[in-house]
């Protein structure tokens, strides 16, 4: 009889003695690869493994763990008793003489000169299984030490506790050896996902450090809330914490973006993701696509499934700029998704289910494209929940002053300029009578201008065609730019309080021109120290 046909003949015997029945060699084998490699989730693979062995070797619990060469300890993944199972990330600290076998074991595997597996009947005889029985409060006991297989990663191995000395012989490591490798490759796949998990988290952190970044940048700040804009911010914080739709109306440049980003950032759904899309800057061909998503296949140049904004946007926000842009069969899609926050894929069938958000922005009268059959009228209904009408710029002049302190401080960091130049004399005079069809959009570029032909200042803005001024329209004051914002709110409000001569209340009053009302009006007065001028009528 060969030496391998024995070998078969010893575990058939064995495993009839053991389990009460007879079953072969590739019965066991699958029956224990399909609890190991049947869950994703490492310890309960364990925990399974654990049940099964133990009704063919004496067992008590089993650990998968690595050994890290750099730290010279050994890190526990996943362990199994008879309480359950339970995912790990324990160190081990070794003493000298378990570093050093640790070493040369890790030394003899890469030369294939190590035993598939170790049999240790005496955990107190062994360097580095005291350490472990030491450190899980455990009693002596017999261990059987596998190496598992697990190409490209770190000496890897599991270990088969017994409770008591000497209960471990050859036949149970001939067990265990059949095990090698669906073992290797469940400890492959839980070492590739703890690499993903950190992964994911390090993208996180990167994606949230990056939104923050881009916030700044993009302005995210409102400037006006407390002036020109201070109604708008009123009906935003009014709206942010709930889901309804919210429709943002105004002409281009007047910052819907930006006010769309408040009330994402203002929202439960802050810490989800926040996705802007142009609708008008889409092909009609490619819209749905890039709302919805496709799968592979789905057409020309389909080569792999892709996920739209839709499903970007889930637990977080979508902004739909330009919604009025939309074609026709894109609205009745967005119509759904509004309904039933579901979508499917462009040629696909499965239906995802959406927990998003959507604010809908446009600068065209949508009530008139309905009446002309250019927007769908039920699709007009469920987006005009909440509408909010952003002023253009030239209703809102007050703004100015702060608008041009802010974009010259953002535009001094993009351009890498080594300081903040000042304004030239009278610069400012001209900006408070131009009507802005731009709105800050065009006041962001005039701005930007300005710098890359005078980087050093002082600055003006001579390269723009605007109204040529008289003498009865100039401002009576000038107001210079300066590194503190409540100098020139404090200079553009006593520049009102001179032109209305020190009328706060009423009807041409500085409130009224400044478009707030007059008690907060005072109380910034009161704030700056500036001091009123009683008139009749006040």
């Amino acid at each position: 009889m060969s030496c391998q046909i024995r070998q078969l003949w010893i575990f058939s015997q064995y495993m009839t003695i053991h389990m009460g029945a007879k079953m072969n060699e590739n019965e066991f084998f699958r029956e224990a690869t399909i609890r190991i490699c049947g869950n994703l989730e490492i310890e309960v693979a364990l925990l399974q493994c654990l049940k099964y062995l133990k009704g063919v070797i004496p067992v008590e619990s089993m650990n998968l763990s690595v050994w890290e060469p750099d730290s010279k300890s050994l890190r526990v993944i996943a362990r199994a008793t008879d309480s359950g199972g339970e995912k790990a990330d324990t160190l081990i600290p070794m003493s000298q003489i378990a570093k050093t076998n640790m070493e040369q074991m890790r030394k003899k595997f890469k030369a294939s000169r190590w035993p598939d597996t170790d049999i240790i009947n005496d955990s107190s005889a062994d360097p580095g299984m005291r350490e472990i029985i030491k450190h899980y409060d455990l009693e002596v006991s017999s261990l059987m030490h596998l190496i598992l297989e697990t190409v490209g990663r770190p000496l890897c191995s599991i270990l088969v506790f017994g409770q008591g000395k000497n209960i471990y012989s050859e036949k149970d490591a001939q067990v265990l050896n059949l095990l090698k490798e669906p073992l290797s490759i469940a400890m492959s796949n839980a070492l590739k996902h703890r690499e993903v998990v950190k992964l994911k988290e390090l993208l996180v952190e990167d994606n949230r450090y990056l939104h923050r970044e881009l916030r700044q940048l993009s302005g995210d700040e409102i400037i006006g809330s407390d002036f020109g804009l201070r109604d708008i911010m009123k009906k935003t914080n009014q709206v942010a914490s709930l889901d309804s739709p919210v429709l943002l109306l105004g002409e281009t440049g007047v910052g819907k973006d930006v006010i769309a980003n408040a009330i994402h950032s203002s929202s439960p759904r802050r810490k989800g993701p926040f996705i802007k899309m142009n609708c008008g800057a889409i092909p009609d061909t490619l819209i749905d696509s890039e709302l919805f998503g496709h799968e592979k296949g789905a057409f020309t140049g389909a080569l792999s499934e892709k996920r739209g904004r839709f499903e970007r946007a889930d637990k977080g926000t979508i902004l739909l700029d330009e919604i009025g842009e939309l074609p026709p069969q894109a609205q009745v899609r967005l119509l759904r998704v509004l309904q039933d926050k579901e979508i499917e894929r462009v040629g696909g069938t499965k239906t995802i289910q959406l927990d998003i958000r959507i604010i809908a922005a446009t600068n065209r009268n949508l009530e008139e494209m309905v009446k002309a059959k250019q927007f769908r009228e039920d699709l007009w209904f469920r987006i005009n929940v909440f509408p909010i009408m952003i002023p253009p710029l030239r209703e809102r002049k007050s703004d100015i002053p702060a608008l041009l302190k802010h974009f010259v401080n953002l535009k001094v960091k993009e351009l890498k300029l080594p300081t903040i130049p000042v304004l030239s004399t009278g610069a400012i005079e001209p900006l408070m009578h131009y009507d802005w069809p731009g709105n800050i959009r065009e006041l962001q570029n005039v701005v930007e201008r300005a710098l890359i032909l005078n980087p050093t200042g002082p600055l003006n803005f001579n390269h723009m065609t605007l109204p040529k001024l008289t003498e009865s329209n100039k401002l009576h004051e000038i107001i210079p730019m300066t590194g503190n914002l409540d100098e020139i709110t404090s200079m553009h409000i006593r520049q009102i309080l001179t032109q209305t001569n020190g009328k706060i209340h009423g009807p041409d009053g500085a409130a009224d021109l400044l478009g707030i009302n007059a008690s907060t009006l005072r109380n910034r007065m009161n704030k700056l120290g500036i001091e009123y001028r009683k008139r009749r009528g006040d």
